[in-house]
């Protein structure tokens, strides 16, 4: 007996105009343990095939390549001794039909100490749709990483201040973050950021936290700017997207419903027509988007990167320069 899905934003009713369906599924999903250097990045796949072209690409792997149902997952998948060769042409067949959002986690924690606490919060925060704060925190994530165990002090007493289930008093949480804070710019950064933050706004924010402001995004929740731009880029600006999602219980009916509104443009309508959750063992579109999602966030050493940019989104959070 399966148990029912969670999660999810399904239309309430016929979806009108140009609409395209996309299957969604990630990799390296690790919840609010951001740092695990185990999983320093998430992968967010989304194809745009139909059932049966999901369903012929999976039947060519398994008597092309002569691998068997369990070998679709990406670790079997790469270890495999034709592995190079299926990745090819796996990736070929995809092109045009998919694309891959990367978080590198560190630097959406960065992204996140702009948004938040340097911006009003809003959860168009991490997107296109907020580009203008990208360079602020590109810098300081740049010069960060030269600091060592003061840059991982600091990002660490971030995930500990604003973890919406904390424990501990907040008073020491805000201490912490401000002493971190003080032995970071005591590397001459110069960064404005580090200067910049205050006290009584991170009181503020924390205290709209604890009381369940549901307007502020979850601080440490990185699928929801990776679904935006997978909605954003799939539709366009022409169309709405209609996803089907593995099931993940971070993409609730309130986030989403926040999240369609905060893509709404100008005419009134969002990109997003809604969200389904599905089971991927009943969803080849699902399960393509799945092995996609897992090949691409593992080493690049088995395949060159000219196959693997194409699908790869622009706007992905991580240092374009990485």
């Amino acid at each position: 007996m399966r148990s029912p899905l969670q999660g999810g934003l399904p239309p309430t009713g016929a979806v009108a105009g140009a609409v395209v369906e996309i299957a969604c599924d990630e990799s390296g999903f690790s919840g609010s343990n951001l740092l695990d250097p185990a999983t320093p990045v998430i992968t967010h796949a989304s194809v745009d095939l139909s059932g049966p072209e999901a369903v012929e690409l999976i039947t060519e792997l398994r008597s092309g390549f002569r691998f068997s149902p369990h070998e679709l997952k990406s670790g079997q998948f790469l270890r495999r001794p034709r592995a190079g060769e299926a990745l090819e042409w796996f990736l070929t067949a995809l092109r045009g039909r998919a694309q891959v959002y990367l978080v590198d986690k560190e630097f959406f924690l960065v992204t996140r100490i702009v948004d938040l606490l340097l911006s009003e919060p809003s959860y168009a925060a991490g997107t296109r749709l907020a580009l203008d704060r990208r360079p602020a925190a590109l810098a300081l994530y740049r010069a960060g990483r030269a600091a060592g165990n003061d840059w991982d002090e600091f990002l660490a007493a971030f995930v500990d201040l604003v973890r919406i289930k904390r424990r501990p008093p907040a008073q020491p949480g805000v201490d912490r973050f401000f002493q971190a804070r003080d032995a970071l710019a005591r590397h001459g950064l110069g960064e404005p950021v580090l200067d910049a933050l205050d006290p009584g706004v991170v009181w503020a924010v924390l205290t709209r936290l604890d009381r369940d402001d549901r307007t502020i995004p979850p601080p440490l929740e990185p699928l929801l700017p990776a679904l935006a731009e997978t909605v954003l880029f799939w539709s366009g600006g022409q169309r709405q997207v209609l996803v089907f999602h593995d099931e993940q219980s971070a993409l609730t009916a309130d986030r989403l419903t926040r999240l369609k509104q905060a893509l709404t443009g100008p005419a009134g309508v969002s990109p997003l027509a809604g969200l389904v959750m599905v089971d991927s063992r009943d969803d080849p579109r699902v399960q393509v988007a799945d092995l996609l999602a897992g090949v691409v966030r593992r080493p690049r050493g088995i395949i060159g990167d000219a196959l693997l940019q194409p699908l790869i989104s622009p706007t992905s959070l991580r240092d374009p320069d990485a």
